[in-house]
C-alpha cells in the first residue's frame, strides 16, 4: 500500500458522511460506495472493473443479483492507464465515470459528446503553457525531462516537445522511468538508474521537468542514494526541478528514514484545494479500533507506522506491535498529511457532484408524480447512464463555498496552482503558493508568479538559477550556431559592421534607426549630431572671410576703374564690358556666401542656379573680349569683312547670347526639378549631413559642362590670340586666366564626388573663389598695376605702339 494515497479513501468516505448526515440533499437516502485496487496492472483493472459491475458470489459477465446497491457512478482512476483500461468497460454501459487525475486529453473524435468521461480537474493543457511559461519567465533553455514510461509519458513528450522548440528552449535529456520495478530486470532497472544519474549530474542543465505519478520521486531518490555511499545526504544536489500536478510527494516503507532535500525548492503544479471544514477533524478520529469497519486501515496502520498488529498464532515483540497511541498527526508529511491534497479536493468534489445530479434527478421527478397521485419516485429505478442528461449542466457551491460545474469539454473549469515546496529537516514539508496558471483567465492574469516568495536550493544561495546551454552572448553579439548541436548551444560572434545588439541571446543583430549610429562596443545606438558648413566654425569662418575680402577688392578695383574710366587702359576692350566682369565677379565672390550656413527653401533654390547665371556672364564676357581683340586685329587688314562687326554690339550680343542660354538651362531646372533641403542619413556614419538636394542632377550638371564650354571657348579663342601686337591685349592674360579656370573645375568634379558631408560644399565654395580670384587677378592685377603704380604707360601711345 502506498500510505500517502490513504487520503483518497478517507477523502471519498468523508463526502459521503457529510452528504448522508445532510438532510438538504438526497434525504432517506442513503449513499454507499466500493473501493477496488487496480494493482498497476491492465488485467487487474480490467477484471475489477468487471467485479464492481456486476456483483454476485461468482465472476458471471452480464448477471446482478443485488438490486439494492445500485451502482450509479465511478470515481477513478489517478492514473492514466487505470483511468482508460477502465473506460473501455465503463462506456459500454454508458456508466458516468469521474477521474481525479491530470492526464493528457486524447483527440477529440465524433463520440466525444457521447463519452461517458468527466475529468474533475482543469485542462492539463493549460499546466503546458504554465511550464513553458514558467521556463521563459526565468529564462532557462536548457532543460532536463524525466516521463514515466507509459502512455502518458509518451503523450507528454510529443506535446511538449514541439512548445519548447516553438519557444526556443532545448531538452538537454529525457529519460524514461519504470512505473514498477519487476525483480527479473533489476541489472536492467540499475542501468538506466545510472544513466539517469549522469543526466543529472549534467553541470549545464539546472532545471528538470518530472512528469508522471508519485513513483518518478521514489525512483529519483533511489537513483542518488545509489550513488551516494554515505546514503544519508542527497540534499547538496543543487537542481530546479518542476514537478506536474499527478506526482506527489511520498516515500514507500522501505525509504520511510530517508529525506527529501534533494526537492528543496522545488516548483510544483498543484490542483487547486480548499480546506474543508471538518476534514481534520475527520482524519484525528481515525484510530486503531476502526479496522473492523475499514478493510484497509490495517494494512495502512502497520506500513504508515512500521508495526504489526497482535497475532495469537504468531509470537511477537512486544516493542514492534501497534498500540493505541499513535496518531496519523505524527506521521511525516511523505507518509501521510493531514492537509487535503488536490487529489483528495478532486475526489470529494467528484462524490458532490454525484449527489447534487442524484438530488435533481429526485426533484425533477418526484414532482410529476406526486401531482398525478402516483408514488414517489425511487432512486432505485433509476439507471447509471440517465445521470449524463444532468452532469454537463451541473453547478453547485460546495462546502467550501467553491462553485462546481463542467465545461463543454467535460471537464472542471479553472487553472492550477503553482507551489514551492521548502523541506524541512524532520522530514515534512510546506507548499507555498507562488502563483497560479489559468488559460481561461482575462489577458495579463492568466499566468501570475510571484518571485520573491520562492525559497530556492540552498546551493544557489537564494541567487536565480541559470539553465543554459552555454554563458549568455552579451550584448554587442549574436548566436552563431554550433554544428551538429541544439539550437540552444552556440557560440556568440560580434555584430558586423553597421549592426548592434543591446540585449542578450539575440538571434541576429540589427540596424539602428536612419537618425542614429552604433557605437564602439555595438551594444548602443548614439543619436547622429546635426552637421552642414556653418558660420561659427573655422572653416565657415574662414571662407566667408575670403569670400568678404575677395568682394571688397572686386570693390576696389571696380571703383578703381570707374575712377579712371577715361583713361586708355580702361577704355580698351570695350570699358562696358569691364564694368560687367567686375560686377559678376563681385556677385561671384558674394555667392559663395549662399552655400554657408543652414540650408533653407530659399538658399537651397537660388545658390546653384545663382552661381551658375552669375559664372555664365563672367566667363561670357571673358569671350566676348578676347571675340573683341580677335575681331579688331582682323578688320585692320585691307579690305577685311570684319570690319562691319566691329564695335560694341558684337561683345553685348556675345554676353547676351551665351547668359540666355544658361539662362534657359536654369528655368527648366527650377521648373521642372529644382533644388531643396534635404537630410542625408548615410553618407556619413556619425553624422546627419544637411544639404541641397540638386533636384535634377541631370540639369545640375548640364549648368556646370555649359560653364566650362565657355569657359573653353575663351581659352581656346584667347589663346589663338595671344600673339596679336598690342600692348594692351588682353588675350595672353584671358588665356592664362582660362587656363586657370578650367583647371580648378575640371579638378572640381572627381573631388566634389570623393568628398561627403558638408565638405562637399567646402569644395565648390574653394571652387568658386579660386576661379573667382583667378579671373580678378590675372585680368586686371597687371591693369590695376599701370593705373596705379606705373600712371606713365596708361597713355595713348602705348596704346598704338607696336612691338619692334
Amino acid at each position: 500500500m502506498v500510505t500517502k494515497f490513504y487520503q483518497h479513501i478517507l477523502a471519498l468516505a468523508f463526502a459521503v458522511k457529510e452528504i448522508n448526515e445532510n438532510p438538504t440533499i438526497l434525504p432517506n437516502i442513503t449513499l454507499g460506495f466500493h473501493i477496488y485496487d487496480s494493482y498497476h496492472d491492465a488485467r487487474m483493472t480490467y477484471r475489477s472493473t468487471l467485479d464492481l459491475l456486476f456483483k454476485s458470489q461468482r465472476f458471471v459477465p452480464n448477471y446482478k443479483c443485488d438490486t439494492q446497491k445500485n451502482l450509479m457512478a465511478i470515481v477513478g482512476g489517478l492514473s492514466f492507464d487505470t483511468s482508460f483500461h477502465m473506460r473501455d468497460n465503463i462506456d459500454l454501459y454508458k456508466i458516468p465515470q469521474l477521474t481525479y487525475g491530470s492526464f493528457p486529453i486524447e483527440e477529440e473524435s465524433e463520440e466525444s459528446h457521447i463519452s461517458s468521461f468527466y475529468r474533475m480537474v482543469p485542462n492539463e493543457a493549460h499546466q503546458y503553457m504554465g511550464i513553458i511559461t514558467l521556463l521563459k519567465h526565468f529564462g532557462w533553455i536548457w532543460v532536463g525531462i524525466f516521463v514515466v514510461d507509459d502512455e502518458s509519458g509518451e503523450n507528454f513528450l510529443q506535446t511538449i516537445e514541439p512548445l519548447l522548440s516553438k519557444n526556443g528552449i532545448c531538452s538537454a535529456s529525457t529519460q524514461k522511468l519504470r512505473k514498477v520495478a519487476h525483480s527479473d530486470n533489476l541489472s536492467e532497472v540499475y542501468d538506466l538508474l545510472l544513466s539517469s544519474y549522469k543526466d543529472v549530474k549534467d553541470d549545464k542543465a539546472q532545471t528538470f521537468i518530472i512528469y508522471g505519478e508519485s513513483m518518478a520521486l521514489v525512483w529519483l531518490t533511489t537513483i542518488f542514494f545509489i550513488q551516494d555511499p554515505k546514503k544519508n545526504d542527497i540534499s547538496a544536489v543543487t537542481k530546479v526541478w518542476i514537478i506536474t500536478t499527478q506526482i506527489d510527494f511520498m516515500l514507500l516503507g522501505p525509504q520511510r528514514g530517508w529525506h527529501l532535500g534533494l526537492f528543496q525548492g522545488a516548483i510544483c503544479f498543484t490542483i487547486h484545494s480548499e480546506e474543508l471544514l471538518g476534514f481534520h477533524d475527520f482524519l484525528q478520529e481515525i484510530k486503531p479500533d476502526g479496522i473492523k469497519e475499514n478493510g484497509f486501515l490495517k494494512d495502512f496502520w502497520e506500513q504508515a507506522f512500521d508495526c504489526d498488529f497482535p497475532n495469537p498464532s504468531v509470537p511477537m515483540d512486544t516493542s514492534e506491535q501497534c498500540s493505541e497511541e499513535e496518531s496519523l498527526e505524527s506521521l511525516p508529511d511523505p507518509l501521510f498529511e493531514m492537509d487535503m491534497t488536490g487529489h483528495s479536493y478532486s475526489i470529494y468534489n467528484a462524490v458532490h457532484v454525484v449527489a447534487h445530479a442524484l438530488h435533481d434527478i429526485s426533484l425533477k421527478r418526484s414532482k410529476p408524480r406526486a401531482t398525478m397521485g402516483h408514488n414517489t419516485f425511487e432512486l432505485q429505478d433509476l439507471q447509471p447512464w440517465q445521470l449524463h442528461i444532468y452532469l454537463p449542466g451541473i453547478s453547485f457551491n460546495n462546502s467550501a463555498g467553491k462553485t462546481l460545474s463542467f465545461t463543454t469539454k467535460k471537464e472542471i473549469g479553472g487553472g492550477f496552482d503553482i507551489m514551492n515546496m521548502v523541506i524541512f529537516p524532520n522530514r515534512s514539508f510546506l507548499r507555498v503558493k507562488i502563483g497560479e496558471v489559468d488559460d481561461t483567465a482575462p489577458e495579463g492574469m492568466r499566468f501570475i508568479i510571484h518571485e520573491d516568495m520562492i525559497m530556492w536550493h540552498k546551493g544557489f544561495n537564494q541567487v536565480m538559477p541559470i539553465s543554459v546551454c552555454n554563458e549568455h552572448c552579451p550584448p554587442g553579439h549574436q548566436k552563431k550556431r554550433k554544428e551538429g548541436e541544439k539550437f540552444c548551444c552556440y557560440d556568440c560572434a560580434a555584430c558586423p559592421e553597421g549592426k548592434i545588439s543591446d540585449q542578450n541571446d539575440l538571434d541576429d543583430c540589427f540596424r539602428c534607426p536612419e537618425d542614429q549610429y552604433p557605437n564602439k562596443k555595438r551594444n548602443q545606438c548614439i543619436s547622429k549630431t546635426l552637421s552642414f558648413l556653418s558660420y561659427e566654425e573655422p572653416f565657415g569662418i574662414s571662407l566667408a572671410f575670403v569670400a568678404i575680402s575677395f568682394s571688397l577688392l572686386t570693390t576696389l578695383v571696380l571703383g578703381t576703374f570707374v575712377k579712371h574710366k577715361d583713361t586708355p587702359i580702361v577704355k580698351a576692350n570695350n570699358r562696358a564690358l569691364t564694368y560687367t566682369l567686375l560686377v559678376s565677379l563681385l556677385l561671384c565672390f558674394l555667392s559663395s556666401l549662399l552655400f554657408i550656413g543652414k540650408p533653407g527653401k530659399v538658399t537651397c533654390l537660388f545658390r546653384q542656379p545663382a552661381f551658375g547665371m552669375i559664372f555664365s556672364v563672367a566667363v561670357s564676357c571673358m569671350l566676348a573680349k578676347t571675340i573683341t581683340v580677335v575681331v579688331a586685329f582682323m578688320a585692320t587688314k585691307p579690305g577685311s569683312s570684319m570690319r562691319k562687326w566691329v564695335g560694341q554690339r558684337l561683345a553685348y550680343s556675345v554676353v547676351v547670347s551665351c547668359s540666355f542660354i544658361q539662362s534657359l538651362v536654369c528655368t527648366l531646372w527650377l521648373m521642372t526639378s529644382p533644388p531643396f533641403p534635404d537630410l542625408d542619413m548615410h553618407s556619413v556614419t556619425t553624422e546627419i549631413i544637411m544639404q541641397c538636394n540638386e533636384g535634377s542632377v541631370t540639369l545640375f550638371y548640364c549648368v556646370l559642362g555649359y560653364m566650362g564650354l565657355l569657359a573653353i571657348a575663351s581659352f581656346i579663342v584667347a589663346f589663338l590670340a595671344r600673339r596679336l601686337p598690342d600692348s594692351f591685349n588682353e588675350a595672353k592674360f584671358i588665356t592664362f586666366s582660362m587656363l586657370l579656370f578650367c583647371s580648378v573645375w575640371l579638378s572640381f568634379v572627381p573631388t566634389y564626388l570623393s568628398t561627403k558631408g558638408k565638405y562637399m560644399v567646402v569644395v565648390e565654395i574653394i571652387s568658386i573663389l579660386a576661379s573667382s580670384a583667378g579671373l580678378l587677378g590675372c585680368i586686371f592685377a597687371p591693369k590695376c598695376y599701370i593705373i596705379v603704380l606705373r600712371p606713365e604707360l596708361n597713355n595713348r601711345e602705348q596704346l598704338i605702339r607696336r612691338k619692334n
